[in-house]
């Protein structure tokens, strides 16, 4: 088997990126603003709070968009409403031909999308079918992976469509990907990127969409009723987590890389082989020698692992996590189960999950 992660930025990167969104923040806020909970309601004018709105501009700015909006429902909410802004019933949508991420797919279901399957790695068939394929309203492009051997680019795949055809609508699902790389979509081509902020230290259930301004328009317009604004204490909360997201990010990969280096060179005896992979998040996947992992799972609990994500990386998770390979990987290759699980070292060093394998295999090798 043969992974293809997502490259990381580096540990100094991610501290200017810190750098760079405070440098854009303190160009938006006064400095007393940065020292409240910010404000609730409808303002006249603006119909969301000042404080939304400042937020939803330093990000725009930040991430060199024409425009940001936060929404309700985190990365799932995001992608809705950014679906919601070009789509409607019996369109065409292009996708990857691999499973999609199961809420993308349930909101995809619900709106009654025409899903048109193409390998986003073979140019040559993205070009037949983007030019023989009509009404075809728009593309999603899911930046982390959907199969284990996925390695498409994303700004390449981004390059080919708008060659072919300007006019469709690029929308780029970021989550697990924004603040960890380079780029997200909106700053390669794409129209429209979205991103869970809960992912990145932010509060509950709060996502991003950024990108081009009358498809942020429509998805205002369709949020106009009190009860469906972010409040202000909420988007500043969000945007207190996305400036420490960049450098914690850069330490989690570090780790990746040295878990990697040590279970393949005989840390842990029983563990066939160890990839890093995106799935989604970016994790460790362990391969044992024997079908143990549902049990290693079981007893990676007990000693400290948590077992099961809150938000895949939100403020909750500190941790490492031990838990079953990831639903699209499942639906790509069912016997995965019993054989590999994936570990997120999240705050944690790796002696830490060293030492919790250990033992948890041992445990399952007792019984």
């Amino acid at each position: 088997m043969q992974t293809f992660p997502l490259e990381n930025i580096s540990i100094d990167e991610a501290q200017q990126r810190q750098f760079t969104l405070i440098d854009v923040v303190t160009r938006h806020f006064r400095g007393d603003e940065l020292l409240t909970l910010g404000d609730l309601g409808v303002t006249k004018g603006i119909n969301k709070p000042t404080f939304t709105k400042k937020v939803e501009e330093t990000l725009a700015d930040f991430f060199n968009a024409e425009r940001a909006i936060l929404v309700r429902g985190a990365g799932t909410g995001a992608l809705r409403m950014g679906f919601f802004s070009f789509l409607k019933a019996g369109d065409r949508l292009l996708v990857h031909d691999a499973p999609i991420y199961p809420t993308s797919k349930t909101t995809l279901e619900m709106m009654g999308i025409e899903l048109v399957y193409v390998d986003f790695h073979d140019s040559k068939a993205l070009n037949s079918i983007i030019l023989q394929t009509p009404n075809l309203k728009g593309v999603l492009i899911q930046h982390t992976r959907q199969r284990i051997d996925d390695h498409y680019d994303l700004s390449e795949v981004i390059q080919i469509i708008q060659s072919l055809s300007p006019n469709l609508t690029i929308i780029t699902d970021d989550n697990y990907a924004a603040m960890k790389v380079k780029h997200i979509g909106v700053q390669v081509g794409a129209d429209l990127s979205t991103f869970s902020l809960f992912k990145l230290m932010g509060p509950e259930g709060i996502g991003l969409v950024l990108g081009k301004k009358e498809l942020i328009n429509k998805i205002e317009q369709v949020n106009y009723s009190g009860g469906s604004q972010v409040q202000g204490y909420e988007a500043l909360e969000a945007l207190r987590g996305l400036v420490y997201a960049p450098v914690m990010l850069a330490i989690q990969a570090k780790v990746n890389e040295q878990l990697l280096l040590l279970l393949n060179n005989g840390a842990v005896k029983e563990v066939k082989k160890a990839y890093l992979a995106n799935a989604q998040s970016k994790v460790i996947l362990v391969e044992f020698s024997k079908p143990i992992a549902k049990k290693v799972l079981l007893y990676a609990n007990e000693f400290g692992a948590t077992p099961n994500p809150v938000g895949a990386e939100s403020k909750y998770e500190f941790a490492p996590m031990f838990y079953r390979v990831s639903g699209t990987f499942l639906a790509a290759d069912p016997s995965l189960e019993n054989s590999m699980i994936r570990i997120n070292p999240l705050r944690s060093g790796p002696e830490t999950i060293i030492r919790i394998l250990k033992r948890s295999i041992e445990r399952a090798l007792e019984r």
